[in-house]
């Protein structure tokens, strides 16, 4: 997948955010771009066992329904996660092909612009976050941009470790 650039078409809020939040997504798939089945469920790191190629991906991909469906337009949480088990996305991962979860992840990404599109950067979350207050759309676009971002910066180390593959 080629990324796109970082730079906005226009210089209005709107497509700043969602430039940068595109770019990020992007940066996360061209990261697993040529990696192995095998490798892309290797951990690394002994401490943090979960934290594979595969388990990033489907993280950020439940990270943003998370945030857009379960926060802002309030509907019930049916994401993968437990009480018991708060980071299955991450350990199921590594059932599921690479590919897949690639593209479940832009599949998703282009049902949020539209529902980004379709509402104002003003709009507020249905639900509140933890602090009891309710975020906006603008809010959310910065945090899943920032989410993705440092998550982009564990796909760095773990490709690097895994393969020798190094980028941008």
């Amino acid at each position: 997948m080629t990324r796109i650039d970082d730079t906005p078409t226009a210089w209005d809020e709107r497509s700043q955010l969602t430039t940068f939040l595109d770019y990020t997504r992007d940066t996360a798939r061209t990261k697993c771009d040529g990696v192995s089945e095998e490798n892309a469920r290797r951990a690394l790191l002994p401490g943090s066992p979960l934290m594979t190629l595969s388990g990033l991906i489907n993280h950020l991909r439940w990270v943003e329904y998370y945030w857009f469906q379960v926060v802002f337009l309030g509907e019930e949480d049916q994401g993968p996660w437990t009480d018991e088990d708060p980071d299955r996305e991450m350990r199921i991962a590594v059932d599921f092909p690479l590919a897949q979860l690639l593209d479940e992840y832009a599949e998703q990404s282009a049902c949020y612009r539209e529902l980004v599109a379709a509402n104002d950067l003003d709009d507020k979350a249905k639900r509140p976050v933890r602090n009891g207050l309710h975020v906006d759309l603008r809010w959310i676009l910065l945090h899943l941009a920032e989410e993705t971002a440092r998550h982009n910066g564990h796909l760095d180390i773990l490709r690097e470790m895994l393969d020798g593959t190094t980028g941008d």
